[in-house]
């Protein structure tokens, strides 16, 4: 399998000193993948659930690690608070994930799978794994791990890299957004 053909049928722009090769570009590539593998552009997945991308992640979440709070799942996934809090609030209204009672002393909400959710989070889960023996079917139990290692160390580079420019800004007097604020948060964590 090759990507010789979308490669060879985009050349570098001849208009510009030095474009940039978006081909050899990791992080890049990353994101082209993560498009693709969205979870969202899967039609079985986008039939069988009617949910956004998001919601979808929360759900999984849920199901896997729950019950569980708002900020876990955000750290969890990456996803910004205000998309988990609005994927949680729709989730709940759909009556799939519902309020973990003995987490009401709390100072969050924690959330869980509910009876309704449990077949719906099953079906996708199944879904994923038969995807991802698909996706990875040529390669090696060995590279799925490395592979695994590697995107640990992009993730948390990339963390890194975004908490250090937001606290730079916030140094030179800048405000930062809430993103930037949880991105700094999830660094701190990280570097636990």
């Amino acid at each position: 399998m090759s990507n010789k053909a979308r490669q060879s049928a985009f050349e570098l722009s001849k208009n510009i000193e030095q474009p940039y090769d978006l081909y050899n570009h990791v992080p890049y590539r990353i994101a082209v993948a993560s498009n693709l593998l969205a979870m969202d552009r899967d039609a079985y997945i986008k039939n069988l659930t009617g949910l956004e991308t998001r919601e979808i992640r929360v759900l999984l979440n849920v199901g896997s690690y729950g019950p569980i709070n708002a900020a876990d799942i955000a750290y969890q996934s990456r996803l910004d608070p205000y998309s988990v809090n609005r994927a949680i609030n729709t989730l709940m209204k759909l009556e799939l994930i519902c309020a973990d009672n003995d987490h009401t002393r709390q100072r969050s909400k924690f959330v869980k799978i509910s009876e309704k959710g449990l077949p719906l989070y099953e079906k996708v889960v199944a879904h994923m794994r038969e995807r991802e023996k698909n996706v990875l079917n040529d390669i090696s139990e060995d590279e799925k791990q490395l592979l695994l290692s590697l995107l640990e160390k992009v993730e948390l580079r990339a963390e890194a890299a975004l908490a250090q420019s937001a606290q730079q800004l916030e140094a030179q007097g800048h405000t930062i957004t809430r993103d930037q604020k949880e991105l700094i948060r999830w660094h701190k964590r990280s570097a636990k």
